[in-house]
C-alpha cells in the first residue's frame, strides 16, 4: 500500500484529490493543511507528498523544508508538485528544492495517478506540458536562504519571527533581506517581495 500525504490549504481540494487517488489505486491517503502538515508528515512518513505549488506557504517550505520551527517535508525526494505552465519561476524554485515529480494542474486525473506511482517507485515524473516552462524559467538570482527569508517576510513574519524559525541572528536576517533587495533590483523590501512574487520566486 502506497502512503500518500496531500497538503493543501483548501479543504475541498484536499478531499477531492484524496477521493481521486483512493478510487484509482492501492493508496493510503491522508490529507492536511499547512497547520497540521508537520505532525502528519512526521507520523505518516509518506511515500509521496502531493503539494500544490501555488498554495500560500509553499515557498517557505520548499526553501528549507520547515513551517515555523517544525520540519514539514520528511524527504524532498518524495514530493510531487501540482504546478501550472504560467509560473516558470515557481517551477524552477521547486526544481531547486529537488522535488521528484511535477504534474500539470490542467492535465488529466490519470496523469496525477501515474505520477504518484512513479514517485513512489523512486522515479522522476515531469508532465510534457511543463517541460517547456522549465526551459523558459530564468535562474533564480536569490540563494535558497534569501528565498526563505523573503518568503517569510512576504507572509508577514517579523525579523524576530524569521530569525527564530530559521535559527538565525536578527542581524543575519537583515543581511539576507538587504541582499535579496539588491539582487532583485528593488527599491526596498516591499518592492523585492513584489518583484519576486511576479517572477514566481516567492
Amino acid at each position: 500500500m502506497t502512503k500518500v500525504l496531500v497538503l493543501h490549504n483548501v479543504s475541498l481540494v484536499r478531499s477531492a484529490l484524496a477521493a481521486l487517488l483512493r478510487s484509482e489505486g492501492p493508496f493510503e491517503v491522508t490529507t492536511a493543511g499547512w497547520r497540521t502538515a508537520a505532525r502528519q508528515s512526521q507520523s505518516l512518513r509518506p511515500d509521496v507528498t502531493v503539494v500544490d505549488l501555488d498554495c500560500p506557504g509553499t515557498t517557505a517550505v520548499l526553501a528549507d523544508g520547515r513551517r515555523g520551527d517544525r520540519q514539514v517535508l520528511a524527504s524532498p525526494s518524495s514530493v510531487l508538485m501540482l504546478a501550472s505552465t504560467g509560473a516558470p519561476g515557481s517551477l524552477h524554485r521547486a526544481f531547486q528544492a529537488e522535488a521528484r515529480g511535477y504534474v500539470d494542474k490542467d492535465g488529466s486525473p490519470g496523469r496525477l495517478v501515474r505520477a504518484v506511482r512513479k514517485v513512489a517507485a523512486g522515479e522522476r515524473f515531469i508532465d510534457a506540458s511543463l517541460a517547456s516552462a522549465f526551459m523558459a524559467a530564468d535562474p533564480v538570482p536569490l540563494s535558497p536562504r534569501e528565498v526563505s527569508v523573503l518568503a517569510r517576510a512576504a507572509e508577514g513574519d517579523s525579523i524576530a519571527e524569521i530569525a527564530r524559525a530559521l535559527h538565525l541572528a536578527s542581524g543575519t536576517v537583515r543581511n539576507y533581506m538587504a541582499a535579496a533587495t539588491r539582487k532583485t533590483g528593488a527599491r526596498n523590501l516591499i518592492d523585492a517581495i513584489r518583484i519576486s512574487r511576479r517572477e514566481g520566486w516567492v
